[in-house]
C-alpha cells in the first residue's frame, strides 16, 4: 500500500508546507515568505532552509514492513545523512549513507554521495508505533513510502508545537543521526512538533522572526550568539539581538522562551573584535530582561570542553556531545517550567 499525499501530510511533523511535485513529495520547514528571505540574503543559507531537519513522520500501524524510497540532495555543508527508524520508541535500523565507511575522528570532511536511496524495513509483528525522523543535514523528495496492503495507519499528533530558531548546531551539526539532536530531544520531552528554522552559520536574524508562523506556538527556543561573535562587531550584535527579541515579543508575546547562549567551542579565548565569549551571554540575559515571557540559560558548560565530544573537534557535537548537551538543557527547562 503506497501512501498518497494526504496520508503523507496527516501523519508529518514539523514541516509547514507539503507539496506534491512531478519528481515525488517535498516538505519545507520555512514559509515562503521566509524562504524568500534566504534567497534574497544568502545563497548558502538559502540551501540550507530547504533541509528537513526537525521533521518526522509518527503514526500506528499493525504493518510488518515499511519500503521508503527517496532522494537527498544539499541541505548543510555536510554529506553525510540518515533516516532514523523508531519502533515503539526503541531505534530498530536507519536508511543512510555513512554506515559501509570508516570515519574519522573528524567525519565532517568525509565526501559522501547523495541521491537516490532505497530501504525495506521490518517492523515486526503486532501493532506499534512508528516514528521515522528525517535529516537535518539534507533536502528530501519523497519518492515512495510503502506499507503492508490495509494496514492501518493512525497519525499520532503531537500536543503541543516547538518553533525554533538558531544556528548550526540547532539545525543538527554534527549529529550522525537526526534523532540524536538535542532540539529534536527537547521536543519529545516536552510532546511537541519541532519547527526547525535554525540555519548553519546564522547570526540574529530580526526580519526572520518577524515573519510570523500561520501557527501559535507553544515554546518558543532561541539559540544564536556563537557566530555573532564570531563574525560581528559587538554594536551589531546589540542592535541584531535587540530588534530580534522585540519582533518575537510582537508576534508572540505569551509564549514561553527559552532562550539558549552559546555552548563552548575551542577557540572561545580567541581575541574577537565583540569582546569575550562570556559577553555574549551576558548581553542577552540584559537584553531579555525586559521580556518576562524569555528566560536567558546559559550552556557554556552543556558539552564537555573536551574535543572528543565534538564532531569537527572544535564546535559542533557529535553524538555523544548531543546527549550531554540535551540532559543538561532538558534539567534547566524543567525546572523553569517548574516555576
Amino acid at each position: 500500500m503506497k501512501l498518497n499525499i494526504s496520508q503523507i501530510c496527516e501523519i508529518t511533523f514539523g514541516a509547514v508546507r507539503i507539496e506534491e511535485r512531478e519528481d515525488g513529495i517535498h516538505f519545507n520547514r520555512f514559509t515562503e515568505e521566509q524562504e524568500e528571505l534566504y534567497r534574497n540574503h544568502s545563497d548558502a543559507f538559502y540551501k540550507k532552509s530547504l533541509s528537513s531537519s526537525g521533521m518526522k513522520m509518527h503514526f500506528k500501524t499493525n504493518s510488518e514492513t515499511l519500503f521508503l524510497k527517496v532522494e537527498v540532495s544539499e541541505g548543510s555543508s555536510r554529506d553525510y545523512f540518515a533516516f532514523d527508524l523508531f519502533v515503539n520508541g526503541e531505534m530498530v535500523d536507519s536508511l543512510e549513507n555513512f554506515s559501509n565507511r570508516e570515519l574519522p575522528l573528524d567525519y565532517t570532511k568525509v565526501v559522501l554521495p547523495l541521491g537516490e536511496y532505497s530501504k525495506d524495513f521490518n517492523l515486526g509483528t503486532g501493532e506499534k508505533e512508528v516514528c521515522l525522523y528525517f535529516p537535518w543535514s539534507a533536502m528530501v523528495v519523497l519518492k515512495e513510502l510503502v506499507l503492508d496492503d490495509d494496514a492501518l495507519v493512525l497519525p499520532l499528533k503531537p500536543s503541543r508545537k516547538m518553533l525554533v530558531f538558531g544556528d548550526s548546531i540547532t539545525q543538527g551539526y554534527d549529529a550522525l543521526h537526526p534523532s540524536n539532536k538535542y532540539i529534536t530531544k527537547l521536543a519529545e520531552l516536552l510532546d511537541a512538533a519541532e519547527y526547525n528554522k535554525a540555519i548553519g552559520g546564522e547570526i540574529f536574524f530580526p526580519a526572520l522572526v518577524a515573519a510570523k508562523e500561520d501557527f501559535q506556538p507553544d515554546y518558543i527556543v532561541v539559540a544564536y550568539g556563537c557566530n555573532d561573535w564570531y563574525k560581528c562587531e559587538k554594536e551589531v550584535f546589540d542592535g541584531n539581538c535587540k530588534a530580534f527579541l522585540r519582533n518575537m515579543n510582537e508576534n508572540y508575546p505569551d509564549t514561553p522562551v527559552f532562550m539558549i547562549a552559546p555552548i563552548w567551542r575551542k577557540a572561545m579565548h580567541v581575541k574577537k573584535p565583540f569582546g569575550t565569549f562570556e559577553t555574549v551571554c551576558i548581553s542577552m540575559r540584559e537584553f531579555a530582561a525586559s521580556y518576562p515571557n524569555v528566560s536567558v540559560i546559559d550552556g557554556i558548560d552543556f558539552v564537555p570542553h573536551d574535543e572528543a565530544f565534538f564532531g569537527d573537534l572544535v564546535l559542533h557535537p557529535n553524538d555523544k556531545g548531543f546527549g550531554h548537551y540535551y540532559e543538561n538543557l532538558s534539567k534547566q527547562v524543567k525546572a523553569l517550567l517548574d516555576k
